[in-house]
This record gives structure tokens, C-alpha cells and sequence, in this order.
């Protein structure tokens, strides 16, 4: 009984996000213009002829999201452990249509990654899962989007969530999630947000380079994506090309 419960509690979720109707370097806010559906005019194959400022979508050569293939993954134990200095800050939840957001109205903290340190902004769900190990499709995916102060650099971290324990921070967020499902681009305070409540679930993370899953598909951005063990608006996957993915797993000590 408590695994159907924790199951249906996770559906719940899934089932609210699905339901939303589909809709510079950032994100684009208004899903009008394209669709997640493949086959019509504005469809992800479609993305980079519908507006001049979306071309990459259609003619770039690192483009998210794409297959963690096993056999293309470089064991790097030197990538380090995720350095994440988060802090509670006031938030907003919206439904921008293509998906739900929360986003920060002040400082949530951030990550540093090769240096750069990447100030938290926003996240949002995407079901199914964009990214792929192995080709296994995973029930859902969450991204936290990260800019470095001068806005020019993005750093997304992705988790994958699959059927089982109950994730507490999904739990804590459902009720706002569930009356917001069905309210295209009306937002709403949810106030104080710890984003430190957000649990990796392991140390192992895959990294690569690649881009924003949506128009205006800025590539250049870094990718940090864990395996968490807890009509669709996931794009579908991009090609490889030359690039290198990496995966970290710390070294074992004799």
C-alpha cells in the first residue's frame, strides 16, 4: 500500500505537467510560436525556420538533449564533486504554457563549476524525461538553470527522476503545481523556497556541452546531468556529433 501510494503521488505530478497545454540567450516565455508535437508546422523540427532568432535550433551541431551513451562516456574522476551553495530566497511559480517554473526573485545562491561560479534563477519540469542513458527514457526530468553574473554564460544541472521513494521538495511544491495546471502564464508567490532541499541522490554526474532544450537553443551550455532514484513536452533527442561526455565518479581509496 505505501508503494502505491508513493507511485500515485509521483503520477500526480507527471500527470499535472502533461496536462499543460504546449506551447536572446534565455528561454523564450511564450509558447505560441512552437510546439513539441512532431509532424506540424511549428514542430521541433521545425524550430529554427519559425523565427530568424531560433536558427540554431535547425543548424547547430551541439544540441540538447542527447542519448548518455554508455559507449560514449569517458570516466574523468579529476571533474570534482558538485560545489552547490544554495540559500532560501523568496519565489514565484508560473505556468509558462510549454511548463511549469519556479523562479527566484532573489539571491537562491549558486554553483561553481571550472571556476565560474553560476547564480541559481529558475527550474522547471519537463515529462517525460529530454535526456536518455542508454536509451532508457526516464518518467521525468527537472532543470535548474544557472547564469553567471554578466548573464553570458548558462549552466543547467538535470535530474531524472524515476518511479519509486517519494522526492520531499516535489512533495512540498505539489499543491501549487496542481492549481496551476490548468492557468496558461498567470504565476503565483509560493514564498520562501531551499533550493537546498533539492538532494542529488548520488555523487556520479554525467557532463558535456550542449544547449537550452527550447527556442532559442543557445549552445555553450554546460551540462551536469544526475540519475535521481525517486500530451508531452520533452524535445527529442539531438545528435552527438564529436563531443565528449564525461562522467564523474570519485576515485576509491585503498
Amino acid at each position: 500500500m505505501i508503494m502505491k501510494t508513493i507511485v500515485l503521488s509521483t503520477f500526480l505530478i507527471i500527470f499535472l505537467l502533461l496536462s499543460i497545454p504546449l506551447a536572446s540567450s534565455q528561454e523564450v516565455e511564450d509558447e505560441h510560436e512552437f510546439s513539441y508535437e512532431l509532424g506540424v508546422e511549428n514542430g521541433p523540427e521545425h524550430w529554427g525556420e519559425i523565427n530568424v532568432n531560433w536558427t540554431k535550433c535547425g543548424t547547430g551541431h551541439q544540441q540538447s538533449p542527447i542519448d548518455l551513451l554508455n559507449e560514449r562516456v569517458k570516466v574523468n574522476p579529476y571533474l570534482g564533486m558538485l560545489h552547490r551553495s544554495y540559500r532560501p530566497a523568496n519565489a514565484i511559480m508560473k505556468n509558462r504554457g510549454h511548463d511549469i517554473e519556479l523562479k527566484w526573485h532573489e539571491d537562491a545562491g549558486s554553483i561553481q563549476i571550472d571556476g565560474d561560479h553560476y547564480r541559481l534563477t529558475q527550474l522547471h519540469w519537463h515529462a517525460p524525461s529530454e535526456h536518455t542513458i542508454n536509451g532508457r527514457r526516464f518518467a521525468m526530468e527537472m532543470h535548474m538553470v544557472h547564469l553567471t553574473p554578466d548573464g553570458k554564460k548558462i549552466a543547467v544541472i538535470g535530474f531524472l527522476y524515476k518511479y519509486g521513494h517519494p522526492d520531499p521538495f516535489l512533495d512540498e511544491l505539489e499543491p501549487y503545481i496542481k492549481d496551476l495546471a490548468n492557468k496558461n502564464h498567470e504565476e503565483e508567490p509560493v514564498g520562501i523556497v531551499d533550493p537546498r532541499k533539492i538532494k542529488l541522490g548520488s555523487r556520479k554526474y554525467y557532463r558535456y556541452m550542449g544547449s537550452l532544450t527550447i527556442p532559442p537553443c543557445t549552445e555553450g551550455v554546460v551540462w551536469t546531468i544526475v540519475k535521481k532514484e525517486s500530451q508531452d513536452n520533452a524535445r527529442p533527442l539531438q545528435c552527438i556529433n564529436d563531443r565528449m561526455i564525461n562522467m564523474y565518479r570519485p576515485l576509491k581509496i585503498n
